[in-house]
């Protein structure tokens, strides 16, 4: 019924998105086999990032070429193999990779029903640092630590903190009922999936209910909390822009 009068969750302002999975629109690419890309979020809505959510059939592939962009990606459902420069991994639920902006990545192999976010956006140099290497991760092995001494939301990050990079990968998992201390309102820019569970997202001044599957866009001063409900925790996956002057 909500197809037939319009209806969805879906939100888009000048501030923030939110990007509800009955509002998905799939595209294509050329460097694609077997492999959708469905563009959330791009500098199309001014936004400074683009995120991908690429969806993959067997033996599907994916191919960025080294440019002026850097990407980094995780996967939340299958499995699949990546390949930047000479090294190659496979990487299941929980994995992600970094790929610097003058490298090429390639993702293959992959499992049907295998399912991968990207965050891509243009690489910043810092004076006196070289350019960031490459990155294999998973996530599931990654210790999450209490946010501010809360011990019920705890916070994974999964890139090197270290100046060289200039954008972040974290994982937030909140038990029900537990929230982000303030509102935050900060210069860095947002591109958020939600993973599991569901909760409450202010946005501006919106109150919006989210849960997994879920991606949020946020522009940099958008205020923004949000409080887990339900029975099970909340946890998203997002993306910032750090370490650098602005």
């Amino acid at each position: 019924m909500s197809a037939l009068f319009g209806e969805t969750r879906t939100r888009v302002t000048a501030s923030h998105a939110l990007i509800a999975a009955d509002s998905h629109v799939p595209s294509a690419l050329p460097d694609f086999e077997n492999a959708t890309p469905f563009f959330l979020i791009s500098p199309a809505m001014g936004a400074g990032l683009t995120q991908l959510l690429i969806r993959f059939t067997a033996r599907g592939k994916a191919r960025f070429s080294a440019d002026w962009m850097e990407t980094v990606l995780y996967v939340h459902a299958g499995s699949c193999q990546v390949r930047i420069g000479q090294k190659t991994q496979t990487l299941g639920v929980g994995g992600y990779a970094f790929c610097p902006a003058d490298m090429g990545l390639e993702i293959f192999g992959a499992r049907s029903g295998t399912a991968v976010t990207a965050f891509r956006k243009e690489f910043e140099p810092l004076d006196d640092f070289k350019a960031p290497p490459p990155v294999f991760g998973d996530a599931t092995k990654v210790k999450g630590k209490p946010f501010m001494d809360n011990p019920r939301a705890l916070l994974k990050t999964l890139l090197p903190e270290d100046f060289r990079y200039d954008l972040a990968m974290n994982i937030f998992t909140y038990e029900p009922g537990a929230t982000l201390p303030f509102v935050e309102t900060h210069i860095m820019e947002h591109g958020l999936l939600m993973l599991s569970g569901q909760g409450i997202y202010r946005l501006d001044e919106q109150y919006y209910p989210v849960h997994a599957g879920d991606v949020i866009w946020m522009a940099p001063y958008c205020p923004q909390w949000f409080v887990a409900m339900g029975d099970t925790p909340a946890s998203y996956l997002y993306y910032k822009n750090v370490n650098r002057p602005g």
